[in-house]
C-alpha cells in the first residue's frame, strides 16, 4: 500500500470516527436536553445513552429536572395603608416540561423573578401594614397558586414561596419598637401589681387563719385548763372527804370520851391565833364545861375505897 493511500484510509477513520463520536450523546441524571434538527425542534433525550444525527442534530438546551431554589433580592411593596416595605421572597420551582421551558419564554428565571415581584404586589397592595407583618402564610398560599398558574405553559412547577424577610420603614420600626416596649412595660406592671395583690390576699388570709387558729387553741387551751381545775377541784374535794371520813372514823373507833375532846381543842388553839386576822375569838358557852372536863381530867384519883372489917 502506497503512502497515499494509507493517508487516505487514516483520514477517512478519522473522519468516521468524529462522526461516531458525534453521534453519541450521554445525558446525566436528572437532566434533559433540547435537540434540534434542522433548527426546528426535534425530540427531548432522557438521560443515559442516545444516538443523534451529526451534523443535523444539535443540543439546544440541557435542562436541570431537579427542584431549584432562587432567593430573589428585596422588592419594595407599597400596602394599602401607602407604606412602603422591603420584601425578600424564596421561590422552590422545578422544569417538568424542558420543551416548554426552551421554546415558550426566553429565560424562565428572569420570567419567574418578575412574575414573583408583580403578584407580590399585587397581594400586598390590598393589606395593610399590620395585616402584611402577620400573614405569612397566607401571603404564601395566594403568590404559590398565582405563580403556578402563569409559570404552567413555561413547563415549570412552582412548589413553595416563602417570605425571608418583611421590613418595614425604619420609623415604622422605631415606632413598632416603642410600642412593643410600652407594651412589655404595661404588662409587667399589670403583673407586678396582679403578683402584690396575690401576696397580699394571701398575707391577709394566713393572718385570719393564724389569728382563728390562734383563737381556737386558745380556747381549747381554756377548756382544758378549766377542765384540769375541775377535776383537780374534785380530786382534792374527793381527798379531803376521804380524810374526813377517815379521821371520822378512826374518832368512832378510838370512842373518845369528853376529856379527850376538851384536851385537842386546846391544841388547836394555839393554830387558830397563828393568823393576823384572828383579832377576835368568840368562847363558846361549852367552854366552862370543857375547862371542867380538863380540871377533872388533872385532878389526882380518888383513893380506892377500904374493905370493911366485918
Amino acid at each position: 500500500m502506497s503512502t497515499e493511500q494509507l493517508v487516505v484510509a487514516l483520514v477517512v477513520v478519522a473522519a468516521m470516527g468524529f462522526v461516531v463520536a458525534r453521534s453519541i450523546r450521554i445525558i446525566p441524571q436528572a437532566t434533559a436536553a433540547v435537540i434540534e434538527r434542522l433548527g426546528r425542534y426535534h425530540r427531548t433525550l432522557t438521560p443515559g445513552l442516545n444516538m443523534v444525527v451529526p451534523f443535523v442534530d444539535r443540543i439546544k438546551e440541557m435542562i436541570d429536572l431537579r427542584e431549584q431554589v432562587v432567593s430573589f433580592p428585596p422588592q419594595p411593596v407599597i400596602t394599602s395603608d401607602n407604606l412602603v416595605v422591603s420584601i425578600d421572597t424564596v421561590i422552590y420551582f422545578q422544569v417538568t416540561n424542558p420543551k416548554a421551558a426552551t421554546y415558550e419564554i426566553a429565560n424562565f428565571l428572569i420570567g419567574v423573578e418578575q412574575l414573583t415581584v408583580t403578584t407580590l404586589r399585587n397581594v400586598v397592595g390590598g393589606m395593610d401594614l399590620e395585616r402584611t407583618l402577620t400573614s405569612r402564610e397566607e401571603i404564601n398560599t395566594e403568590l404559590r397558586g398565582s405563580l403556578d398558574e402563569a409559570t404552567g405553559k413555561w413547563g415549570i412547577r412552582v412548589n413553595r414561596v416563602e417570605l425571608k424577610a418583611i421590613d418595614p420603614p425604619v420609623s415604622i420600626q422605631d415606632s413598632m419598637e416603642k410600642q412593643m416596649r410600652a407594651d412589655r412595660d404595661k404588662r409587667a406592671a399589670v403583673l407586678t401589681a396582679e403578683g402584690q395583690r396575690q401576696a397580699a390576699i394571701l398575707a391577709a388570709e394566713g393572718d385570719k387563719q393564724a389569728a382563728v387558729l390562734r383563737a381556737r387553741g386558745e380556747a381549747e387551751a381554756a377548756v382544758l385548763r378549766a377542765q384540769a381545775d375541775a377535776e383537780a377541784q374534785a380530786m382534792r374535794a374527793k381527798g379531803q372527804a376521804d380524810a374526813i371520813g377517815m379521821v371520822f372514823k378512826a374518832i368512832h373507833d378510838g370512842n373518845p370520851d369528853q376529856r379527850l375532846l376538851a384536851y385537842q381543842y386546846l391544841q388547836t388553839l394555839p393554830e387558830i391565833a397563828k393568823g393576823d386576822a384572828n383579832k377576835l375569838w368568840i368562847v363558846p358557852s361549852e367552854m366552862g364545861k370543857v375547862l371542867e372536863g380538863l380540871g377533872g381530867l388533872f385532878a389526882p384519883p380518888p383513893p380506892a375505897p377500904k374493905d370493911r372489917e366485918g
